[in-house]
């Protein structure tokens, strides 16, 4: 499970998050939505450690998330995809996800491969030189092949075709169902995402302003108006 209490966030003086409270149970899939500067992707970043928290505290499978300790926080079992730039360019598609699996099971790349075909089929070629929606495929793959139990997902259907978004967000929960991973994914496409989520949260200048079923969000159009 994954514990924030009451965890407050700061980028230089600029207040990011206040006083955030969350709890989430093993399996989950969560949505997380906002307007620019909400602080979605600062919550995810606090999860893995990447920034800190000036004050409250995060646990996942009770132990607490250190601070600028992402390596020691992806070996807890957090994964974490960032919005882009999120693969070695200059190496080839196998090659990526070799290195991605070298502290865990190298071999566990054929089931990369079944949930993601194309990547089999450009196993060979340059990162780069894939499409931004392959290069997102790779960019979870990649974070697939450390095995995490919690996968932290920052907008991974950005400027992807409409077609690419809903094989990426299908392969995001196959993935998550087959592994009974838990998921948090920050997106701007809300009816998109809310399909493939089972809670959908939405921030507000740092505060958790709902916090429910993405049913109840889906069939509240009332609501919208909060991102």
């Amino acid at each position: 499970m994954l514990s924030i209490n009451k965890i407050n966030a700061y980028y230089g003086k600029l207040k990011v998050l206040h006083d955030l409270n969350l709890s989430v149970q093993q399996g989950e899939r969560i949505g997380i939505f906002g307007h620019n500067g909400a602080g979605k992707t600062s919550l995810l970043k606090c999860c893995v450690g990447e920034l800190e928290t000036q004050s409250g505290q995060i646990d996942w499978a009770g132990q607490r998330v250190v601070a600028h300790a992402v390596h020691l926080n992806t070996r807890m079992g957090i994964g974490f995809v960032p919005q882009g730039n999120n693969v070695f360019k200059d190496l080839s598609v196998k090659q990526n996800l070799h290195i991605a699996g070298l502290m865990h099971d190298p071999g566990f790349v054929t089931e990369i491969y079944q949930v993601f075909p194309i990547l089999r089929d450009r196993q060979n070629q340059m990162a780069g030189t894939l499409s931004g929606g392959q290069q997102q495929m790779l960019g979870l793959g990649m974070a697939m092949m450390r095995k995490p139990h919690l996968l932290l997902l920052d907008e991974p259907t950005t400027g992807l075709a409409p077609i690419i978004v809903k094989d990426v967000l299908n392969a995001v929960r196959r993935i998550s169902d087959e592994q009974g991973m838990t998921l948090m994914m920050v997106e701007q496409n809300v009816q998109a995402t809310l399909a493939y989520v089972d809670r959908a949260i939405v921030l507000k200048s740092g505060r958790i302003i709902f916090d429910d079923t993405s049913l109840r969000l889906r069939q509240e159009e009332s609501l919208w108006h909060l991102f």
